[in-house]
């Protein structure tokens, strides 16, 4: 969801220039905000909706920007909002499915420079960063790493070490996770309202994808618009973990589940014989069948009985739309 006008980090929570050895305004100067339209006929429209706006970070003086792939997925087209107001045209270059990770490129020149790609593999909980946004100081947050530990989300994705932020920022979508060298560290992706890993936790979190898995597919992403591997097996089902079982919340239109028949309701027991009671087990089976393609064997309760599906998996990519340079 967009900020609304004149919207800023509560000044209690925006970081304090000398608390970071690196030129902390320099360093934000390089996140810019991101707005996406997508058609009303494109696959993640009811999903995601066919407005989307949030952040991105400029690694490249030539305009390259980072992002989080579900904002500009079968973008239409995209407008670019600068520091001095300036609004520059966009292309999305390529999205990766299983990291969440996209890239943009500005298709005019920006005057911006850019972030320095760092790691957050070596980044301990309890280290400081800041989460930027676009707009500087007002938009950014003083944040601690509070977790770090795969994530697992109900849209068939895992991330196996994810890291978790507080506080949280208020509107996170693609924001610059920046470390104490003042590099890009991770690109935040969601905010949860229950801490990871704490029990008792209220502390809402933001969960960052780690920029160490950008540069492995960053050339694929520019050249092909998806890294150049194969495709896992995916279902099309929004799956949740309700005491140790994965209940089936909702199925995809179009999809391969609804294809098979499944409904929202059903309980995935067992893929290809194997048990699984969290999302993680049911992900890490699925994705071990094969590529996309693979007939995947479940076994579903439904109603107090069980029953085998087996589920046509398909490249979730290729129900996209292709992004378009206007």
């Amino acid at each position: 969801m967009p900020p609304e006008p004149g919207w800023q980090v509560p000044p209690a929570y925006q970081p304090d220039p000398k608390d970071y050895t690196y030129d902390l305004d320099a360093a934000l100067s390089a996140v810019v905000s991101i707005r996406a339209k997508v058609p009303e006929d494109a696959f993640t429209a009811g999903i995601l909706g066919t407005e989307r706006g949030g952040a991105g970070v400029v690694i490249e003086r030539s305009g390259l920007i980072a992002t989080v792939g579900y904002l500009i997925t079968e973008a239409e087209t995209i407008w670019l909002g600068l520091a001095d107001g300036r609004r520059v045209p966009g292309h999305a270059l390529g999205y990766d499915q299983a990291t969440g990770l996209g890239l943009v490129q500005a298709l005019a020149r920006l005057d911006v420079p850019a972030m320095p790609i760092g790691s957050a593999h070596a980044l301990p909980v309890g280290e400081r960063v800041v989460i930027g946004g676009a707009g500087g100081r007002a938009h950014a947050t003083a944040s601690v790493i509070a977790a770090r530990q795969q994530f697992a989300g109900y849209w068939e994705y895992l991330i196996e070490d994810a890291v978790f932020t507080t506080p949280a920022h208020p509107f996170w979508g693609g924001a610059a996770m920046i470390g104490p060298n003042g590099d890009l560290c991770g690109i935040a992706s969601l905010r949860l309202d229950q801490s990871e890993g704490e029990e008792g936790g209220e502390e809402p979190l933001n969960m960052v994808v780690p920029i160490d898995l950008l540069p492995p597919i960053i050339d694929d992403l520019r050249t092909l618009g998806r890294p150049d591997r194969p495709a896992r097996p995916w279902l099309g089902v929004y799956a949740v973990e309700v005491d140790e079982r994965v209940v089936l919340a909702g199925i995809a239109e179009d999809g391969p589940a609804e294809g098979a028949g499944l409904v929202a309701g059903d309980t995935i027991l067992a893929v290809d014989g194997r048990p699984v009671t969290t999302l993680a087990e049911f992900y890490r089976a699925l994705w071990g069948l094969g590529e996309a393609g693979a007939t995947v064997p479940l076994a579903v309760q439904r109603d107090g009985e069980t029953i085998a599906v087996a589920v046509r998996s398909a490249d979730r990519h290729r129900l996209l739309k292709a992004p378009s340079v206007h």
